[in-house]
């Protein structure tokens, strides 16, 4: 199937359009953008300065992808966006460029869902087979891992990191980080254990699951300090990669951690 672009788009020349791309009615592609092959761009779609679209990308009505991040330093300068393949990308979503103050790209995976209506701020890094549902908001400079469901109507605050398979529940607000593989909820937001239904889903096996199960009850059930519970997980758990990850992401974390719901003051010391 050969390129198809209505009469009616506005395509700035310097962008690169790859083969087989359709693009909808009155569509605006900006300067320096590269369209990759096979990617959909529905009628009102518009793709600003400095985005690089993969392959197989479908982008639904009113999306904006690539627009000028909204913070008050931004001045103008040159920032990009980067998104991979075949995301679907659904009515009215927008995508911010990055900025100097950050690291001057807004990163999206491969194999993605953005729902209507989900922002993603400037600066976000978001990984590969992430869903937003409807509605959800990234403030700036949030880290989203791979495998990561965020449910419609949630909010994640500047700078938050979300693990990597971790499932957080809808009309959520976090603003501490969450651990990968975890299961998240509540107006502010608290954990619930391992994300197990995700998991099994995912392929881990029965004994991984097991292991995080015990190792998350070591860190955030025994009553121990932070670092107590986790030189305890060490010990009990050795040879697990997924828990040694969850230590380690517990221990590079800069925000504090998203307590357990049970322990509503948290055990971030």
């Amino acid at each position: 199937m050969a390129t198809v672009i209505h009469p009616s788009a506005v395509i700035d020349p310097s962008a690169e359009i790859g083969e087989d791309v359709q693009i909808g009615p009155y569509v605006v592609v900006g300067a320096e953008t590269k369209i990759g092959d096979g990617t959909f761009l529905e009628s009102h779609t518009v793709i600003q300065a400095n985005t690089v679209l993969g392959k197989n990308n479908h982008i639904h009505p009113h999306a904006v992808i690539g627009g000028e991040p909204q913070h008050s330093a931004y001045k103008g300068e040159k920032t990009c966006t980067h998104i991979g393949d075949n995301n679907i990308i659904r009515e009215c979503v927008t995508i911010h460029r990055g900025t100097v103050q950050g690291c001057e790209k807004t990163q999206i995976g491969s194999n993605c869902m953005f729902m209507a209506y989900s922002h993603i701020a400037h600066d976000c890094q978001v990984g590969d087979n992430v869903i937003l549902a409807n509605a959800v908001q990234l403030a700036g400079h949030v880290e989203v891992g791979r495998n990561v469901i965020i449910s419609g109507l949630s909010a994640v605050q500047q700078f938050i990191r979300i693990g990597e398979y971790t499932f957080l529940g809808g009309a959520s607000g976090y603003k501490l980080d969450v651990p990968p593989f975890m299961l998240a909820h509540g107006v502010r937001g608290m954990l619930f254990g391992p994300n197990l239904i995700g998991l099994r889903r995912n392929g881990f096996d029965t004994d991984a699951c097991k292991a995080l199960k015990r190792a998350y009850k070591i860190i955030f059930r025994s009553g121990l300090k932070r670092e107590d519970g986790l030189v305890k997980v060490e010990e009990e758990l050795p040879g697990f990669a997924d828990v040694d990850r969850l230590v380690a992401f517990i221990r590079e974390s800069k925000n504090g951690v998203t307590p357990d719901h049970k322990q509503r003051n948290g055990n971030n010391h």
